[in-house]
């Protein structure tokens, strides 16, 4: 990688983490631009997804197991499990094959309920897991309202196009003449709660008002 080019990025994983940021704060170099925080709003998915399936004990997770941030997810998610005393199965793919041999273990372990780890992989392949949780009737919940949109149940996380808008504001600004070392990497601060009501409808659930009320886009 080039260490003069200016390059403004968006990245799902913590920059400073990656190596690609001295801080957020002060990146330092010549990259800067958005860090849309995905694995961090894991544990607040499984929040989400609880409200929907209050009867379920056990959840599972969908992780790639080639993710890096993946063993923090784990570890996060089974804290969070712990302090709403749910069993958390963890689920691993990273093919589309195993995808397949995931929900046939969702299935198995009569788990109540699917969260989705954020992750391209998956992003990549949202119609063959919307499609396995419809035929399974599984409440699933995703990162990306796209999946929302094409027939999921709900998707909560950063608006890309709110991200992407932000890197084309820091290219303008480098493009003026700002260095990347001086423009701070930025973190959203709201979130896109989607949720599809004919997809509740198909599984059977009824969407408590606490989540139609927050709900930034309802599919009906």
């Amino acid at each position: 990688m080039t260490s003069t080019v200016p390059i403004v990025f968006v990245s799902g994983g913590d920059p400073a983490e990656l190596g690609l940021v001295a801080s957020l704060a002060r990146p330092g170099g010549n990259l800067t631009g958005v860090s849309i925080l995905a694995a961090e709003l894991t544990p607040k998915r499984l929040e989400l997804l609880s409200e929907l399936v209050p009867q379920a004990g056990v959840i599972a997770l969908l992780v790639n197991p080639n993710n890096p941030q993946t063993e923090g997810v784990i570890q996060d998610m089974q804290e969070a499990a712990r302090a709403k005393r749910l069993r958390l199965h963890v689920l691993k793919a990273s093919t589309e094959g195993e995808i397949d041999d995931a929900f046939a273990s969702f299935v198995q372990q009569h788990a109540g309920g699917l969260v989705v780890e954020a992750d391209p992989f998956f992003t990549a392949r949202s119609e063959q897991l919307v499609a396995l949780a419809s035929r399974d009737a599984v409440p699933a919940i995703y990162t990306r309202r796209e999946f929302a949109v094409s027939g999921g149940l709900i998707s909560y996380g950063t608006s890309l196009a709110g991200a992407f808008r932000q890197a084309g504001i820091y290219a303008g600004k480098i493009l003026a003449g700002a260095k990347p070392a001086d423009l701070p990497v930025q973190q959203p601060t709201t979130f896109e709660l989607v949720i599809n009501l004919k997809t509740a409808k198909a599984l059977g659930l009824i969407v408590p008002p606490s989540i139609l009320g927050r709900a930034d886009e309802v599919i009906e």
